[in-house]
């Protein structure tokens, strides 16, 4: 085995810098679009199940943790059937879902300065038109839910699991699908705007939609989702790391 490799199937990628490789999935779509409704349907289903029988009338750590893998198992699941009717039946390979080491010191950085520099940067003029700004609400309200073992699970959630299903759904499967269909810089603009609306955070959809053209960017570019991934645990884990800091 390659020792570049640190996982992943060894093919070429399946993500190429302007357009799909030839003989990558034919991904339509519907593919995508089936994905996203399985896992609003399933966040929606579960979260209510769970405030039924827990009669919780407040967002909790159980509530938030529930409907969020509920949310993933619709995007894995919608991408992993959308991997067996069109593509392989294997889902890394599929997506190119592949890290290598070289794409861990650019990721990182990507994310990072993302977090404290290009966001902070494009909130400067949203701070004359509002009073008193705190972009860092809801991510504090989120890491607020839990202490002890429960901020340990929801912080490996926040760094390992979002960053993983969202790239392999927003890169892997939509972008892929916009491309095909619309171009690259129609797939790039599409699949972030979608990146932030998904997050129902008004406040911080500009940053969301930046953040997401920067991953798009890396996937492209690289042609594998490993920098894109790296990347996105780099920025959460610097959100998760400054608010738990703050607590302490």
């Amino acid at each position: 085995m390659d020792p570049d490799h640190l996982a992943g199937d060894p093919e070429p990628p399946a993500l190429v810098a302007g357009t799909a490789r030839s003989g990558s999935p034919p991904w339509t779509l519907s593919d995508p679009l089936v994905a996203y409704l399985a896992s609003v349907t399933l966040a929606i289903v579960v979260g209510s199940i769970w405030i039924g029988v827990t009669g919780e009338e407040e967002v909790t750590l159980g509530l938030t943790v529930t409907t969020l893998f509920a949310q993933w198992t619709g995007m894995l699941g919608g991408t992993v059937l959308a991997s067996r009717r069109r593509g392989t039946g294997r889902l890394a390979a599929d997506v190119g879902l592949r890290v290598e080491r070289r794409d861990i010191l650019p990721g990182i950085a990507a994310g990072v300065l993302s977090q404290l520099v290009l966001l902070p940067l494009l909130y400067i003029p949203m701070r004359f038109l509002i009073e008193d700004l705190d972009i860092s609400e809801e991510a504090r309200e989120l890491t607020g839910l839990g202490s002890g073992a429960g901020l340990v699970l929801l912080s490996v959630m926040i760094v390992v699991g979002a960053p993983l299903v969202e790239e392999i759904f927003f890169r892997g499967l939509l972008q892929q699908s916009l491309t095909r269909r619309f171009g690259p810089g129609w797939a790039l603009g599409g699949s972030s705007v979608l990146f932030g609306l998904t997050h129902f955070q008004p406040l911080l959809l500009p940053g969301l939609i930046a953040f997401g053209v920067v991953l798009g960017l890396l996937a492209r570019r690289s042609g594998r989702l490993g920098p894109a991934v790296i990347a996105h645990m780099a920025f959460n884990a610097v959100t998760v790391i400054a608010l738990t800091a703050s607590r302490a």
